[in-house]
């Protein structure tokens, strides 16, 4: 899932912990750190079957907000008082693992018999450079197509059209041809008739598309990964990323041009006078945007919008007829100065195990890495009105592929998001791909 960039320079104050008295749980008490309220909610069902199964422990959740969790998990570092374990972002595996603040998890994983087979995502992608485990994937995420089902029917687009988009950089495919007909000026004209006026749109065909993440998960990447293109040099740890690769140069001036035609808006359209961005939940709401590329994280916030039906369909499949979706888990760490390991593993072993992941999938806020227990969130949200079953059939397709794990996650972040929102809001040109291309090489090679 997506964390705020204003936690990531919390990594670069981070030391070797010192001594100090540990606010780890002692005895029989395990504290473990959330910054996903839903998530500190649904793993409560879990705390209660473990503290039932294992009489006298004492599991004790905490959920911080995003833009706080990282600063305050560093000082507990620099302290001695992190919690014991905590869910984790891929972004610090490095910075937190080379400076062995996170506990390698092999041995405890032979020891236990756990199958880490059973996990459809994140499991490689918690492979430090040492060639250890440091998490048990914890969920998974990716992106779909969210529309209105009542812009479709206005637009006579039907939603079996919508669910086999398919994409290329020339002329976008039936994706572009449908963003076109789904956008509409302020004189009810769209964006596939003639005298449609691209500078007074009421509704956007397709939601931003230009954003200044620098993985794109929720906008390009969906779209660029189809050509085979990916993010490094190497699938983990790279020396640079392919920012100067001819497909994704071609899907940058295909996105732009998306813009420039009025289908999709442009950057900073929908941030507000504190600078805050209107979310694409509400873009959808009030009819602003008729269809958007989102998280997974939103169906459930989706699928609830009050008098607007909203539909969820796949990504669609590039030139070769297949999908490819970047897919971003979140790990779960055990810290190394815990004072009580075992019943920390204990608890984060059963939050890894199906039992668990079934019973905290079921609010479908969460995507669970087993399988079997995807099954069962899917199960459950469809009787609650939502259908997740595009994402389960990523799973099924072999169609999703891992975020990358990379160095200096805070200066990458840094160094690479004002070139992208300067490419976007067209204050660079295509020469700006050569600078962030040699601006990742900078940061990744930097201990």
């Amino acid at each position: 899932m997506k964390i705020a960039a204003a936690s990531l320079a919390a990594v670069t104050a981070l030391v070797v912990a010192g001594c100090g008295s540990s606010d780890t749980g002692s005895g029989n008490t395990v504290n473990w750190w959330t910054w996903d309220d839903k998530q500190a909610v649904a793993y409560g069902e879990c705390e209660k079957a473990f503290e039932a199964a294992n009489p006298g422990s004492d599991v004790k959740i905490t959920r911080y907000n995003v833009d706080d969790y990282f600063t305050k998990l560093t000082a507990g570092f620099v302290a001695g008082t992190a919690p014991d374990a905590f869910q984790n972002s891929v972004q610090f595996l490095q910075a937190y693992a080379s400076q062995h603040q996170l506990m390698p998890l092999d041995d405890l994983i032979t020891k236990s018999n756990v199958d880490m087979k059973k996990y459809s995502v994140g499991v490689d992608t918690w492979k430090f450079t040492d060639g250890k485990q440091y998490a048990l994937p914890l969920d998974w995420a990716a992106a779909g197509v969210y529309y209105s089902v009542d812009a479709l029917t206005k637009a006579g687009v039907a939603e079996a059209d919508v669910a086999k988009m398919t994409w290329n950089p020339d002329d976008g495919g039936t994706f572009e041809k449908i963003a076109a007909r789904l956008t509409v000026d302020k004189n009810g004209k769209r964006g596939d008739e003639a005298g449609f006026d691209k500078n007074a749109i009421a509704t956007y065909g397709i939601g931003a598309m230009a954003g200044r993440s620098f993985i794109g998960e929720t906008t390009w990447a969906p779209f660029v990964s189809t050509l085979g293109w990916r993010l490094g040099d190497k699938p983990q740890w790279p020396s640079k990323f392919n920012y100067t690769d001819e497909r994704f140069v071609k899907t940058m001036k295909w996105v732009t041009s998306l813009v420039d035609r009025g289908f999709s808006p442009k950057f900073g359209t929908f941030t507000t006078g504190n600078q805050s961005t209107i979310s694409d939940i509400d873009q959808v709401g009030s009819g602003k945007v008729a269809m958007t590329v989102g998280g997974s994280w939103s169906a459930p916030s989706f699928g609830k919008i009050p008098g607007v039906p909203v539909g969820i369909a796949p990504t669609p499949t590039g030139p070769d007829g297949k999908r490819s979706v970047l897919s971003n888990s979140n790990g779960n760490n055990i810290w190394a100065g815990t004072k009580n390991p075992d019943l920390t593993w204990k608890w984060v072993s059963y939050m890894g195990s199906e039992e668990c992941q079934t019973k905290a999938g079921a609010t479908g806020t969460f995507f669970p890495s087993i399988p079997a227990a995807m099954d069962s969130t899917v199960t459950s949200m469809k009787a609650q009105g939502v259908d997740l079953s595009v994402f389960n059939q990523y799973v099924k397709d072999g169609v999703l592929y891992p975020s990358t794990a990379y160095v200096n996650g805070s200066a990458v972040q840094s160094g690479e998001q004002p070139l992208f929102e300067a490419y976007f809001a067209g204050q660079r040109q295509d020469d700006v791909f050569a600078e962030m291309e040699r601006v990742s090489q900078e940061i990744l090679a930097k201990n």
